[in-house]
């Protein structure tokens, strides 16, 4: 359930790293003096603040001991548990000489808006970070070496593999409807062939994924929430015993310029994501108020669909796409296409700007993106609305849906090595639909990911994100013409809802080879989005094992 990466080649560092202390203060008489170069001191000064030639600090990217993760900071396993979407191209790049093996390399050689900083801040001059934008969900390693020479062998031949195992139990400790603990897992078999390796079809590969879901969630008998799912296992797909996610093709065209995907996958893949969020509960794999559209096909719902990715500058990346839109809860097993009742298209667009900052080459992800469905959906004040009240509800029409979101995170320090995850991050977001034809018209979100916190532990990750959830006006509208006329709102509701806030924790733990364990806390405000639920405090534990 995730990327699945191909070893990165031996790479050029692409700085020195020095060992030069950049002075703080410099007295006006050491700036004044000329030296006999014909340079000021500011100038030489100036000089050494120059991110790029100065290269990361040695502390910085000093590698946690025994670590399976190579220099070139890239994975060298394909592996399920990298990050719940398949953000980066995964065939051979068709160009042999091309440094990337796994990210698109920039239609233009220069930077973007990132020319724009000045040069202590900016170290993008030459080249990118050696490697994509991933979290090592499922723990560093795998969990049986032995098959170690099989996964060489096929990977040879074209062909990789991952097994994950990841369970999620929750319990609810205070507040909510009742006490208890609910348990739900998933396994998630991936398997990729490259086109390429097996036939000679150039740039080519296939993507399939089947996963069986099982157990009882949290989130509606315990804590009376319909909206939010508090666990990223069950969700769509309910109990299922092979349920089909992906199975589409990929292109990489033009020297590994421009990529194509199209078949059977989630929208939520590539849109409104980040490996940062997913490694969250409740915003895996994409903000809440754009999982609950239908448009937006959401992990593991699967829908037809097709998308184009490029990278004009080697900071940017921009992809648009088209998917068909199917109600979510439409083939629940994920093989039954015929079943599925197409309303319309959902065509995404989504621009981010990949700064890197400081000498110590800190990412930074910022995505715009906007998404029409051109599904005509219901106006959500009459949805439910008893006949005698329509009159009252005033004037109804049908529309399509609109989404915006944006989705923001920084690198503020980087310790334990050069990859991107190394390093601790801040997070926000902002999504908003239509609110005349959707349940959650807003949503607002802020947290912070930090790694290496304790010292003889880089690897582990700290989590918390708050989230902030707010019901269409529409909704509200209809829900209290109903309620102020005697009417029932439901078994779901009980009172016309307003908005609802969650507060998420974690600390994941690399514990062994292949094995991440991750405790959990959960506190969510106004369950059911009303004041009629105690605020529910919830506790778990996330394991997820890699075979």
């Amino acid at each position: 359930m995730g990327t699945v990466t191909t070893a990165l080649p031996a790479a050029t560092a692409h700085a020195q790293v020095s060992n030069a202390i950049v002075p703080s203060l410099v007295s006006s008489s050491a700036v004044s003096a000329m030296p006999s170069n014909g340079m000021t001191q500011e100038a030489q000064i100036s000089a050494r603040l120059d991110a790029q030639s100065l290269g990361p600090t040695p502390q910085a990217i000093r590698r946690p001991p025994n670590t399976p993760i190579p220099p070139s900071g890239v994975p060298n396993y394909p592996s399920a548990g990298l990050a719940t979407m398949s953000v980066a191209p995964v065939s051979s790049p068709g160009d042999n000489k091309s440094f990337h093996k796994i990210e698109l390399d920039a239609l233009l050689r220069h930077e973007g808006p990132s020319a724009m900083l000045p040069a202590w801040l900016d170290a993008q001059h030459d080249q990118d970070l050696e490697d994509p934008y991933y979290v090592p969900t499922a723990g560093s390693g795998h969990l049986v070496p032995q098959l170690a020479p099989l996964r060489k062998t096929l990977l040879n031949h074209g062909v990789s593999f991952a097994f994950t195992y990841k369970g999620e139990a929750m319990g609810v400790i205070n507040g909510g409807v009742e006490r208890g603990m609910s348990y739900v897992h998933e396994l998630t078999l991936q398997v990729n062939f490259d086109l390429e390796k097996m036939a000679g079809i150039k740039g080519w590969s296939v993507h399939t994924l089947v996963m069986e879901r099982a157990g009882h969630a949290v989130s509606h008998d315990r804590v009376g929430e319909y909206y939010v799912n508090l666990q990223e296992v069950y969700g769509l797909s309910g109990n299922v015993v092979a349920h089909l996610v992906d199975f589409y093709a990929e292109k990489k065209l033009l020297n590994n310029h421009l990529d194509v995907s199209f078949g059977r996958m989630a929208l939520t893949h590539v849109f409104a994501t980040s490996p940062l969020l997913c490694s969250f509960m409740v915003t895996c794999s994409a903000p809440v108020a754009l999982k609950l559209d239908p448009g937006f096909s959401v992990y593991p719902k699967a829908t037809w669909g097709s998308r184009i990715r490029l990278r004009p500058t080697r900071d940017t990346a921009i992809q648009l796409g088209a998917y068909s839109v199917s109600a979510l809860s439409d083939n629940p097993s994920g093989w039954a296409w015929g079943s599925e009742n197409a309303t319309g298209l959902m065509l995404p667009v989504e621009f981010t700007w990949q700064p890197y900052l400081t000498r110590n080459r800190m990412p930074g992800h910022y995505v715009l993106g906007y998404a029409h469905d051109t599904t005509r959906y219901p106006d959500q004040i009459g949805v439910g609305l008893p006949a005698a009240l329509t009159q009252a509800a005033g004037h109804q029409r049908s529309a399509p849906m609109d989404m915006f979101w944006f989705e923001g995170d920084q690198m503020i320090y980087r310790r334990g090595g050069r990859n991107q995850m190394a390093g601790g991050y801040l997070m926000a977001g902002y999504i908003h639909n239509t609110p005349h034809v959707t349940s959650i018209s807003d949503e607002a979100y802020g947290g912070l990911s930090f790694a290496g916190l304790i010292p003889s532990r880089l690897t582990d990750r700290l989590g918390i994100m708050y989230s902030w959830y707010h019901v269409s006006g529409r909704k509200e509208a209809g829900q209290i013409l109903r309620y102020e006329a005697g009417y029932s709102l439901g078994t779901a509701v009980r009172a016309p809802q307003t908005d609802s806030h969650i507060i998420e924790a974690y600390y994941a733990i690399d514990a062994a080879p292949g094995i991440l364990v991750q405790p959990e806390f959960e506190y969510m405000i106004r369950p059911g989005e009303t004041n009629r639920i105690p605020n529910a405090a919830l506790v778990g534990l996330k394991l997820i094992a890699n075979l």
